[in-house]
């Protein structure tokens, strides 16, 4: 049976068990070599009966499934049903809530939420700087002042809510590499250092950055063009409509799907919907949504976060 391309087909595919470790085991491993994730030994034995690998030196854990190591781990939730929320959060263009993944594969939504967050973990990308003409922008993430109540207000705003955004909303940078990909990270301030520093950390020297007129972008390391909006929203090639293309998906994503998202949790809702953007289907890259959830699932091992550290209660582990 092909891998699956569609929705319909993935379903079909994954029904079968002995198929998801397959599928799972030749991303894992592309060799086709196991590899034990305790000792590293290679020659280990795969036991059918309990779709397990033996390890035949003698250790703890010697017997190990296809999910130690990965987002996976110590969960006791099937495959099939991992592998399908997978392909839904990769694939739908506005995100997926934990209530649909609650409804669609008949988990709690408790555990909806914990999984989706872990497949997070698997969208995280970091595939070297930007290259070539880059345009940099930054938003306010967040309820508006008026809608909130009293007692979780910002001191010192009346009913209206005429306060300045930063001191009640989360500050998103973004820069998107023309035609390309794009990095976003949640930051404290937009002042020349943090701005400078960011572009810095994600875009190749001899870059062309595009900003509008926010003065601390100005004396940056690149060769900088600047767009006045109070003026135009173009100028010929000048212009910022790539990143506020990606700032419209994002937006999109956190009011019509996951409606409140808290901001120690929005890098990751971040990650996800920059992981779809630098994998869309474009002219010179023709991508289904096979291939998305392949990239997805090529990024599992070695990634892992538990409801404990995921909810605050113990520090997350460096991996």
């Amino acid at each position: 049976m092909e891998e699956p391309k569609t929705l319909q087909q993935a379903i079909l595919y994954f029904a079968d068990p002995d198929r998801c470790i397959a599928y799972l085991a030749s991303s894992r491993w592309p060799d086709g070599v196991a590899v034990c994730p305790t000792c590293g030994r290679k020659d280990v034995a795969y036991v059918a009966k309990r779709r397990v690998w033996q390890c035949k030196s003698r250790h703890p854990k010697a017997q190990f499934s296809i999910k130690v190591g990965t987002i996976f781990a110590d969960s006791p939730i099937s495959l099939d049903k991992w592998l399908m929320a997978m392909w839904m959060v990769a694939n739908c263009k506005n995100g997926i809530s934990s209530y649909e993944i609650h409804r669609g594969i008949k988990v709690t939504q408790k555990t909806a939420w914990f999984m989706l967050h872990r497949i997070r973990l698997s969208m995280m990308e970091d595939s070297g700087k930007l290259t070539g003409t880059i345009e940099m922008d930054e938003i306010f993430i967040g309820g508006k002042i008026k809608n909130m109540h009293k007692s979780k207000r910002p001191k010192g705003t009346g009913f209206s809510g005429k306060v300045v955004a930063a001191t009640a909303k989360t500050i998103v940078v973004g820069m998107v590499e023309r035609g390309g990909r794009v990095r976003a990270e949640v930051v404290i301030d937009r002042t020349r250092e943090v701005l400078h520093a960011l572009a810095d950390k994600h875009i190749a020297d001899g870059s062309t950055l595009i900003t509008d007129e926010w003065h601390p972008y100005k004396e940056s390391n690149f060769q900088h063009e600047i767009i006045n909006h109070a003026e135009s929203y173009a100028r010929g090639l000048v212009h910022t409509n790539g990143i506020e293309n990606f700032w419209s998906l994002l937006k999109r994503g956190l009011g019509g799907t996951y409606i409140s998202v808290e901001p120690f949790h929005l890098f990751r809702y971040i990650d996800e919907q920059a992981f779809r953007y630098n994998n869309r289907a474009t002219k010179d890259n023709p991508l289904n949504d096979g291939d998305r959830f392949a990239a997805v699932v090529s990024q599992i091992v070695g990634r892992r976060i538990t409801y404990a550290e995921l909810t605050g209660k113990t520090a997350a582990r460096q991996e």
